[in-house]
């Protein structure tokens, strides 16, 4: 396991490939730099990608959250990710985002516009973020409480991997062929039951502290880093009218919706997801 300092934390990294093009990856919420493990043997020559466990999430350092969770700001992720780069001598890059890493990515790019290149975001947290109610918050702390429960929603967030009447039923249970797809999604829920309660109640304090400022969507008009955002019908966390909205507002960002996946293409359909990284980073 690889570590870097920042910001005070020692955070996990991984990377694969080689070369001047180069691409952070970054996870999102109950995730780790392991959900591209599976896709990044197929990214094109070339490319350099790594990928780095947020505070409290993977290997990282899991501080105890302040009472306000300002430690696990939206911000806060933004500026690990800029102390990481620094800490791994990258003065630019390109961003390969899921989720909650869109929002983050979007702080970045407005912290420090220059070091940024084109942007992938595999359906992304937008700059709009996300008004949780108090009742889908607490979800976050039943989680928590039963690993059963915790498999079982992120098993709703991957549904191609599962026969599609016990995902309604429980538990999930595998497709036939999802091979080693399976075995890291194993992995994956281990690592989500192992996070920081930063992140369980953090994260949905911040999406919905973003949400209710609208200071980042006010700001989309703005961002001209090329995007491409990738967004699976099936996914049932991230809104369909978010993203076009971002297509829409942003002067540089093309959406594709695809078929028959749902929130985690990374995981569910890595090859696929990695024609996407590579046709969008494989041409410099």
């Amino acid at each position: 396991m690889q570590t870097l300092d920042a910001n005070g934390l020692r955070l996990a990294y991984r990377e694969w490939g080689s070369g001047d093009t180069i691409v952070l990856f970054i996870h999102g919420n109950l995730a780790s730099k392991e959900w591209i493990e599976l896709a990044a043997p197929h990214f094109p020559r070339g490319v350099r990608t790594v990928a780095v466990d947020w505070r409290g999430c993977g290997d990282s350092d899991k501080p105890a959250p302040a009472a306000d969770f300002s430690n696990y700001s939206i911000a806060q992720h933004a500026d690990d990710m800029i102390a990481a780069l620094d800490a791994l001598d990258i003065s630019f890059c390109h961003l390969a985002t899921h989720s909650t890493g869109g929002i983050i990515s979007t702080r970045m790019i407005l912290k420090q516009p220059d070091r940024f290149g084109r942007v992938f975001s595999l359906s992304p947290v937008g700059p709009q973020g996300i008004d949780f109610k108090p009742e889908q918050s607490a979800f976050f702390g039943q989680m928590k409480e039963s690993y059963d429960v915790t498999r079982q929603v992120m098993a709703m967030t991957a549904p191609s991997l599962f026969v599609d009447e016990t995902l309604a039923n429980g538990p999930a249970r595998f497709i036939a062929d999802a091979g080693a797809r399976a075995g890291l999604f194993d992995r994956i829920v281990d690592q989500v039951w192992a996070v920081s309660d930063g992140i369980w109640f953090g994260t949905p304090d911040t999406l919905t502290k973003e949400a209710r400022s609208g200071e980042l969507k006010g700001k989309m008009g703005s961002i001209r880093h090329p995007h491409l955002v990738v967004w699976g019908m099936r996914d049932g966390v991230i809104q369909e009218a978010d993203m076009t909205e971002m297509a829409t507002v942003m002067p540089d960002c093309r959406f594709v919706a695809v078929p028959g996946i749902g929130h985690c293409m990374n995981l569910e359909a890595p090859k696929l997801y990695a024609g996407y990284f590579g046709a969008w980073f494989g041409g410099f």
